[in-house]
């Protein structure tokens, strides 16, 4: 089988390799697609280098069907069509203890801490498996994980129907951060500095906001009567959209932190004080995230074919991520299944 291993140093190394049957409690899928993201960009240019060995088989957004069943797995067939929730966790730790699986104290990472899906056939755990319609095509299907992503982010903000939303940062999980908080009855706004990205999230029908030429504080005022957004979205990563994201909620408005911040950030805690703010952080998602996400996609309010902006063979996949790092492309999809 063909795959596509982070090598460090920037690279991509195409290799064959033998495929191996799928272990006890274990199912093989034939991978179809796997969509790239900033977590797979991070990793290329070796900011995970301490935690990922090389050479890795990476990637964790996908799709495709099952292609082989392990012992003691019930409730599959050879050829359903699935996607996976990509996380492993130890089950004992108080967080697991809690319910709270997703973020266990030792959680690891399909495409990080365990082999991905950049490669024509994985093995993963079956309770790992997310069912998909069969109707559905698989390249839309590809966007079931980073759409979890956004659900689970639009649950943790409780954002409401009527809610004035900002989100901070045009990237894709920001679009997807709009469209479901749209889905659910709220009104976004998208701040972004990037004008070919303003013009992208102009196209899906979203307000937006120039962050480099527009008073962002007076602009939010003024859309919100005075008021204030009800939800924040920090989804860009940057300090200075940390440090002015408590400037754009109302008094007892709540701020999501989304994007990963390498180091700690400067925040205004005074504001927080004056308006008793919430701020609370959401990682990836939980497996109620994957099923509202599944419906989303295959129901129509998440328009699949307008975000994905090329889809190449696995062979491309330095090429694709030459792409995405130029800013030049909203989602990249690999074609697994074509080796050419």
């Amino acid at each position: 089988m063909l795959t596509a291993r982070y090598a460090g140093h920037r690279s991509i190394r195409i290799e064959e390799h033998q495929a191996s049957p799928p272990s006890t409690g274990e199912v093989q899928i034939a991978v179809a697609y796997t969509g790239l993201c900033g977590t797979d960009l991070h990793i290329l240019h070796g900011h995970m280098d301490a935690r990922i060995s090389t050479p890795q088989v990476i990637g964790h957004e996908m799709s495709g069907t099952i292609a082989a069943i392990g012992d003691q797995v019930d409730g599959w067939r050879v050829g359903d069509p699935v996607t996976v929730m990509p996380l492993i966790w130890d089950g004992l730790c108080p967080a697991c203890e809690a319910g709270h699986v997703h973020v266990c104290h030792s959680l690891a990472l399909f495409g990080i801490d365990r082999p991905g899906s950049l490669q024509e056939r994985w093995n993963v755990p079956a309770h790992t498996l997310v069912r998909l319609p069969t109707d559905m095509p698989l390249s839309h299907a590809a966007l079931v994980e980073p759409t979890a992503v956004a659900v689970h982010d639009v649950r943790r903000g409780d954002v409401q129907r009527g809610d004035k939303v900002v989100v901070i940062g045009g990237g894709p999980i920001g679009v997807l951060i709009a469209f479901v908080a749209r889905e659910m009855g709220a009104e976004p706004t998208v701040i972004e500095i990037d004008e070919q990205r303003l013009a992208t999230v102009r196209g899906f029908g979203f307000r937006t906001l120039n962050a480099s030429a527009t008073d962002q504080v007076g602009a939010i005022n003024e859309w919100t009567g005075g008021a204030g957004a009800d939800v924040v979205f920090e989804v860009s990563g940057s300090s200075a959209a940390v440090l002015s994201a408590t400037s754009l909620a109302k008094v007892r408005g709540r701020i999501v932190v989304v994007a990963i911040h390498p180091i700690p950030r400067e925040i205004d805690l005074q504001r927080m004080f004056l308006r008793e703010l919430t701020v609370v952080g959401a990682r990836v998602y939980e497996r109620d995230d994957f099923v509202l996400a599944v419906d989303l996609l295959s129901g129509g309010p998440v328009p699949a074919d307008l975000l994905i902006t090329d889809i190449v063979p696995l062979r491309q996949t330095q090429r694709a991520f030459a792409e995405l790092a130029a800013g030049r492309a909203l989602k990249i999809l690999i074609d697994v299944a074509d080796g050419s």
